[in-house]
């Protein structure tokens, strides 16, 4: 019997992929069926790659296929555990290295997130830390994680050493530099502008991912590699 999804309560949602090509979804019940065979206890799923590599589409994806097999879902997503707006005066966040060390709370994220759903928490979970849109926090909204659910967190740097050991199971979605920060360019031209989202896809987000690579050799980290260059032909690239 198919259980449901539960998402956290930020603005800050994409809307679901449409209907997936065969090959692709083949290839997501390939995950699903891998992770379900991790155990029927508590399982935390990271999905980590470039910006606009397509992890949270593919997040949603898998939510999906392993709600559909029976296990209940969380769903949530790391840039709703980023650091307020209105105290970046008081660090960077606008270069690359910056964004990288400090746009996120790193102690929300272990202690209200990936700690309480894992197989020893407590099962109660906050999905959402602060909306990225609104700013409002949202700690008080908490999400009871069954003692079969399966979190699945989509987001950049999510295998940094501050929060690798705290998962079950990494995906990383390879993509080439550029083709980020094309897709990311023409996912944010209509709010930014197109040559202030390239400067800000280049010059802060891959900026900080070459940093990442560099320290915390997440490829290396993954459980699963999967290449998602082209949406409708991805590919095992390892594991």
């Amino acid at each position: 019997m198919a259980s449901v999804v539960q998402r956290s309560v930020s603005t800050w949602q994409q809307p679901a992929p449409p209907p997936a090509s065969p090959a692709r979804r083949a290839l997501v019940d390939l995950l699903t069926d891998r992770i379900l065979a991790l155990g029927p206890g508590r399982l935390r799923v990271g999905v980590d790659g470039f910006t606009a590599a397509g992890k949270t589409s593919f997040g949603h994806e898998l939510a999906a296929r392993i709600a559909a097999a029976g296990r209940p879902v969380l769903r949530a997503s790391l840039d709703d555990f980023k650091r307020p707006w209105r105290e970046r005066h008081q660090y960077d966040r606008l270069s690359g290295p910056g964004y990288y060390r400090n746009a996120f709370d790193l102690a929300a994220i272990r202690g209200l997130l990936l700690g309480p759903a894992g197989p020893d928490g407590t099962g109660r979970c906050v999905l959402c830390l602060r909306d990225p849109l609104t700013q409002r926090e949202h700690t008080d909204v908490v999400t009871a994680a069954a003692a079969d659910a399966v979190l699945v967190v989509d987001g950049v740097f999510a295998f940094r050493p501050e929060l690798d050991e705290l998962w079950d199971h990494r995906i990383w979605l390879a993509v080439p530099a550029e083709l980020s920060v094309r897709r990311g360019t023409d996912r944010d031209a209509h709010r930014e502008g197109a040559e202030a989202a390239e400067r800000l896809h280049r010059d802060r987000y891959l900026a900080a991912a070459r940093v990442y690579l560099a320290e915390a050799d997440p490829v290396g980290r993954a459980d699963l590699v999967v290449d998602n260059a082209d949406f409708a032909r991805p590919r095992l690239r390892r594991g």
